[in-house]
């Protein structure tokens, strides 16, 4: 009687040790799954807390550059100027480099401008000047530059590096580049492309070695 009791207890141990290995692979599993998602919502709270940007920012972050429609703690939408909207996973927002293009009233618009070797550069640099001075979204302060820049293959450069609001950006810059060029046309000024001089040498018979005497 004994013995049968003894070898009922034996019978009645499982052996646990499968399911925990189960039950560790699957938290395993679900913790990777769930990595990105915890990171995502770190991130996303740093954003929240230290708002690099706002609702309405152009920015340009994780290589998407566009203006800021939403920001949640999982992800940032925003809208791209082709009107896409694309949802950016805060992680990747956070882990990159994030450049907020609206965060200052005002921006400076680079721009540069060529001109022919035998222009005139004095003309050129007072042509640039008044079209800057003239133009009623071109900021007086700080004080537009215009300078001699640089020597290229084809042209002589100019500088020229207006202030405008940060709402006037493009139409400050479409502006003065359309002025520039009709302006340029009107004073005589050329607006040189790229080009390449060929030079061709015609080698007379006698020259040649190879020709008999």
């Amino acid at each position: 009687m004994r013995r049968k009791r003894v070898r009922q207890e034996e019978d009645a141990d499982i052996d646990i040790t499968p399911m925990l290995a189960a039950l560790g692979a699957a938290g395993f599993a679900i913790g990777l799954a769930l990595k990105d998602t915890m990171g995502n919502f770190a991130s996303g709270t740093m954003i929240l807390a230290y708002r690099p940007f706002d609702v309405g920012d152009q920015i340009d972050a994780a290589g998407v550059n566009g203006l800021v429609e939403s920001v949640s703690l999982s992800a940032t939408h925003i809208r791209t100027f082709d009107n896409q909207l694309i949802i950016v996973p805060n992680s990747k927002i956070w882990g990159d480099i994030i450049t907020n293009k609206t965060a200052s009233d005002t921006r400076r618009v680079d721009m540069v401008f060529g001109i022919g070797y035998d222009d005139d550069i004095e003309l050129a640099k007072k042509t640039l000047e008044s079209l800057l001075q003239e133009h009623p979204l071109v900021l007086a302060d700080p004080t537009p530059v215009v300078k001699l820049h640089e020597l290229a293959d084809s042209s002589v450069n100019f500088i020229c590096r207006p202030w405008a609001k940060t709402t006037d950006y493009w139409a400050v810059y479409w502006d003065i580049t359309r002025s520039v060029k009709e302006t340029f046309d009107q004073e005589g000024i050329s607006i040189p492309y790229p080009q390449r001089d060929v030079h061709l040498y015609q080698q007379s018979p006698s020259a040649d070695p190879g020709a008999r005497s």
